[in-house]
């Protein structure tokens, strides 16, 4: 495990600035001291577990964001120090989301205080799409590991906005529609199935919009799983309005997986 630490620099404005003497060295070894708790957490819990730790300046987002580019994982919590009350995530976790080039896991609980639950399911949430494919493995691959169950989503409405406003026929059979949709997440599904037999999987399809289906499904869950980009997210933006706003409200870790 790598442990990492950006010190990042007050603001300065458009006119540059001059720190008082000592003020960059003095962060460097706050960073450090950071590092050094961070590690004996770690070894509470995984006492053999290979460690290493750096400590850079410069852009948080950024730096994290560059790191990614050689990690397996990135994991990080879900409030900043400069964070809004009332915004349960930070700019940074949602940056590096958006941009990072491995999965990025926001650990968090129902509250700030609260520590992100260690019980429960593995929830994630399936659209047939590329992207939602990597999560998929992803997610079993978790919920393998943890020994616990996994429960694929798939939410459907009578109303899409893809490149125009659509909505369904009213004389549409729901019944036949919603069969339609099981059938989909049941193919979309079956590879895994087979590549992780030890795996205890539940599908749910729900009429629903996708946040409020899959924050209700991951109420009791330990880990949500969600692709980088949604269905109708724009071209050129990093993370869809799907995945914001479960890193927003989920009461429990979110998974942000890119292809």
């Amino acid at each position: 495990m790598r442990l990492f630490h950006a010190c990042v620099l007050p603001p300065t404005g458009s006119r540059p600035v001059t720190l008082p003497g000592g003020a960059v060295e003095a962060l460097v070894e706050c960073g450090h001291q950071v590092l050094r708790e961070a590690e004996r957490a770690a070894r509470e819990v995984e006492p053999g577990v290979e460690v290493s730790r750096e400590v850079r300046v410069g852009g948080a987002a950024a730096l994290l964001i560059e790191e990614s580019a050689n990690a397996r994982m990135a994991v990080l919590g879900s409030h900043g120090l400069g964070g809004f009350e009332g915004m349960l995530v930070g700019s940074v976790s949602v940056g590096v989301s958006a941009h990072g080039h491995c999965p990025v896991v926001v650990a968090r609980g129902r509250t700030l205080d609260e520590p992100p639950p260690d019980r429960g399911p593995v929830v994630v949430g399936v659209d047939g799409s590329r992207i939602s494919e990597a999560a998929v493995g992803f997610a079993f691959d978790a919920a393998s590991l943890r020994g616990v169950p996994l429960i694929a989503v798939h939410t459907w409405t009578d109303m899409s906005a893809g490149e125009t406003w659509s909505v369904l026929p009213f004389d549409i059979d729901y019944d036949e529609v919603a069969e339609d949709e099981r059938r989909l997440l049941a193919e979309r599904l079956a590879g895994w199935r087979e590549k992780y037999p030890d795996v205890e999987l539940r599908q749910l399809v729900l009429r629903d919009r996708p946040v409020r289906g899959l924050l209700a499904t991951a109420e009791d869950a330990q880990l949500l799983v969600v692709g980088s980009r949604g269905r109708g997210a724009l071209k050129g933006v990093g993370l869809g309005s799907v995945s914001q706003a479960l890193l927003h409200h989920s009461v429990c870790p979110v998974a942000v997986v890119r292809p």
